[in-house]
């Protein structure tokens, strides 16, 4: 029984873990599908949304106001205040370069990755400036506080920590609006249409400028909110970004490319090797399991679990 123990705890533990993963990796799937935008500084919106929640929960712990749902209310409250940043970079940095018709489909992509790799050095060392290399975490009573539940009339015994069961649940529940927002809006049918054929969409009435800029607002918002459930329970400084970068994109092609109910399942398979993969392997090669699965699906399935070649949402 202590071996099922185990195993379980382990599984309820990175099914918490792989929602995160999940959210994070449909918010480079919107840029990475719609916009086939390398964006390599995804992983600083992701930091950004934990700095975020942890002054805006910081700010609100004096007077008391949120109590032990400080960084949860404080991550929904800075999304919006990201997703206008987000805009303004785009707007700034990448707009011209994404949407200059015209120019060879080789040299836009090399422009895309030295400037998305020039803003990732910029936010990294921009924050270690403004925030300093201290690790910091937006802890809450929940943080060190766990659900029991019993299985097999008290046989077993599993803790669900309440911080990273929340922080799951509420990034579902945002996986779900999105996904929505995608499938069932007009907005959602012009971002599919962007996707598909920017050129017809641009003839059939679609703003596409319009169009990049809330794809790209909306995508690094969504990191930034699974960054920001993150800090509950994860301890963070200005490079953390990097730890994640690889991870959404393997979850990305993993469930594959341009289906964002797919990186959800991509992120969330992910999140489940890493964290099982310590049942018999040292801690040190859990991301080498991951790469290991990863390379297996797209042998056996090239398009990812869930993609297919014309699939773009």
């Amino acid at each position: 029984m202590q071996i099922l123990e185990n195993v379980l705890q382990l599984f309820v533990a990175s099914v918490t873990i792989g929602c995160l993963y999940g959210l994070m990796c449909m918010g480079l799937s919107m840029i990475f599908g719609v916009m086939r935008i390398v964006n390599f500084a995804q992983g600083e919106f992701l930091m950004l949304g934990m700095y975020a929640t942890f002054y805006i929960s910081l700010a609100f712990a004096a007077p008391g106001l949120f109590g032990a749902w400080g960084p949860f209310i404080a991550t929904i409250l800075a999304a919006p205040f990201l997703f206008l940043a987000s805009v303004v970079l785009y707007s700034g940095l990448l707009g011209d370069l994404t949407e200059r018709r015209g120019m060879a489909e080789n040299v836009r992509h090399s422009a895309q990755l030295i400037v998305t790799l020039g803003l990732s050095l910029i936010l990294q060392n921009g924050a270690l400036v403004a925030f300093g290399s201290l690790p910091q975490a937006a802890k809450t009573p929940l943080s060190n506080q766990a659900w029991i539940i019993n299985l097999f009339d008290g046989d077993v015994m599993l803790f669900a920590n309440q911080a990273r069961v929340v922080a799951a649940c509420v990034a579902i529940v945002m996986a779900v609006i999105m996904y929505l927002i995608v499938t069932h809006t007009a907005l959602g049918r012009s971002v599919r249409a962007a996707a598909d054929d920017p050129e017809a969409a641009r003839y059939s009435g679609v703003n596409i400028s319009f169009v990049y800029k809330i794809t790209f607002g909306l995508g690094a918002a969504m990191t930034a909110v699974a960054g920001g459930l993150m800090a509950s329970y994860f301890p963070f400084q200005p490079y953390v970004g990097a730890e994640f970068i690889i991870i959404m994109y393997a979850g990305v092609v993993l469930g594959g490319m341009g289906s964002m109910l797919g990186a959800f399942w991509g992120g969330l398979i992910i999140g489940v090797i890493q964290q099982m993969s310590t049942l018999v392997l040292p801690q040190q090669l859990q991301n080498a399991t991951i790469f290991v699965i990863f390379l297996l699906i797209l042998l056996l399935r090239p398009n990812g679990l869930l993609g297919r070649a014309t699939e773009r949402a």
